[in-house]
């Protein structure tokens, strides 16, 4: 060895005078002592073999803004994304060999996986692809909010502040900084972000619709939305499957409402599905195809010391804070408060989401036992996943309403609802609150509390937190999505090109 040479060099000959071996061993000695010393100073002394653990110890951020301040800013020029997946030419090659690709890897996994596709414990994390947009569909966008975000004068039509408007379906946020940050840094192991196309179970369009749409004049924002529309139509992966395994998260129903009818077979992510027709049209969206999220709340979670402490304190029977004259289902609004004014254990104010509104919503609703939730101009509103993180019993009032995660989640536990026919009959509410049990409300707080962590995003994104419940609904789309996906590649014209009432349901569920 060379250590040894080198050492073995400077030893004496064993024929010559006096030996110096005394002198040398306790040089080495000493040496190796120093060097132990310093190893053990820059070693950790308890090594974590799961770094990831360490994430559970980390306050999690669920504000916004502090958020994406802190992503932005983490991001040197460096750091970001150099990949570009921008299709330079169409090549009707590029489509077969990359369903090629894919069909091998995927009948290895039939072969070698007994579960395959359903899921199968630690192995059967959703494979995800995340696209490489250009930034003008991405980071400048965060960089627009970031830098516009102080000037609270921008609102919408109907008086709503509009950067709060676009925190409440920041959903797209969440789902994309979880998805891109190091594997060490994240919690959800139900899904894995892959970096080679033909690996993935489905694709993501990073696109921030929303942002786009309320920030931007719509001269730039309708060229912007064709742009994108093309740039991802064009990619090998969506002309295979047209667009059946891409998820595009169009949470507010304004979001890419010009072009959105040309991704039709995506996954939608959406606040609700509004089958009245006002926002979505005919065949647009459906339970089986689409994903329905929560939106961000625009409160503050009462925690368990939270809940604990206001518990005595919620003396009002029901409390709503919104504007009260409102579109299409909303007109309900105007009925149940002349019904309801002026009723004792009643408290209703208009207002909006702004940050005095923020407040004055999150101290009425600590304060109330009940939290109506009515429709507005759609079926669904934040006002309902307010009341959830606030401990406050909603009381719905939207017969078209379509809920997050109700394939994992039972409603009933945490809510109660109501038809507006019922809701606007002399008496017919309060009555029906007031016959409501002591014990009944009691399991019903538990279990708000309980509840309450399935509706607050965060990064870290946490165990059951909505990210985590949007990919385990995820995971059980994906044998529908492989067999649409097939059943397109292989007919001929004389079959029938589309599912109709013998293969697709409608969003109807029967008694």
């Amino acid at each position: 060895m060379a250590g040894k040479y080198i050492a073995s060099s400077s030893l004496p000959n064993p024929r010559g005078g006096r030996s110096r071996s005394p002198i040398l061993l306790l040089t080495f000695s000493l040496l190796s002592l120093s060097l132990l010393l310093f190893l053990f100073s820059v070693l950790p002394s308890h090594p974590n073999p799961n770094p990831s653990s360490n994430l559970t110890t980390l306050r999690p951020e669920s504000n916004f803004v502090a958020s994406l301040e802190h992503f932005l800013t983490s991001q040197s020029p460096g750091s970001r994304p150099i990949r570009d997946d921008t299709v330079g030419s169409d090549d009707p090659e590029a489509v077969k060999k990359f369903d090629d690709l894919l069909w091998q890897r995927e009948i290895r996994r039939v072969y070698e996986d007994p579960y395959y596709p359903a899921a199968s414990g630690a192995t059967s994390a959703i494979r995800v692809y995340v696209y490489e947009m250009p930034a003008k569909f991405t980071y400048d966008l965060l960089w627009l909010f970031r830098d516009t975000y102080k000037e609270t004068s921008n609102r919408t039509s109907n008086g709503s502040p509009v950067h709060r408007l676009i925190e409440q379906h920041s959903i797209d946020y969440w789902l994309w900084v979880d998805l891109i940050a190091p594997e060490s840094e994240r919690l959800l192991k139900n899904v894995l972000r892959v970096h080679r196309q033909e690996e993935a179970d489905l694709f993501y369009i990073p696109f921030f619709t929303t942002i786009s749409f309320f920030l931007l004049e719509p001269v730039q924002w309708k060229p912007l939305y064709r742009e994108a529309l093309k740039w991802v139509t064009d990619q090998p992966a969506w002309k295979r499957s047209e667009g059946r395994d891409h998820i595009l998260p169009i949470h507010h129903p304004w979001s890419f409402k010009t072009v959105r009818r040309s991704m039709k077979n995506a996954i939608w992510l959406l606040p609700d599905m509004d089958s009245t027709g006002n926002w979505y049209k005919p065949g647009q969206v459906s339970l089986e195809k689409d994903l329905i999220l929560p939106y961000v709340p625009n409160v503050d979670l009462c925690d368990a010391k939270c809940f604990s402490k206001s518990e005595s304190k919620r003396k009002t029977l029901l409390f709503f804070r919104g504007r009260l004259k409102r579109n299409a289902g909303g007109k309900i609004r105007a009925k149940l408060m002349a019904e309801l004014s002026g009723a004792d254990g009643v408290v209703i104010e208009e207002g909006t989401a702004g940050e005095g509104g923020k407040e004055a919503a999150q101290r009425g609703m600590r304060k109330s036992i009940f939290c109506l939730n009515p429709a507005g101009d759609t079926p669904s509103s934040a006002r309902l996943f307010d009341a959830i993180v606030s401990g406050c019993i909603p009381v719905i009032v939207s017969d078209e309403l379509e809920l997050p995660f109700e394939g994992i989640l039972d409603y009933r536990k945490i809510v109660l609802f109501v038809s507006s026919t019922d809701a606007v009959q002399p008496g017919w509410l309060l009555t029906f609150l007031k016959s409501i049990s002591p014990a009944q409300i009691k399991e019903m707080q538990r279990n708000l509390a309980k509840y309450s962590k399935h509706f607050v995003y965060s990064s870290p994104a946490q165990l059951l937190g909505p990210e985590d419940l949007v990919w385990r609904m995820m995971a059980g789309k994906l044998i529908n999505i492989k067999l649409h996906t097939r059943r397109s590649q292989r007919v001929v014209k004389e079959s029938r090109r589309l599912c109709t009432c013998d293969c697709k349901r409608a969003n109807f569920t029967g008694p």
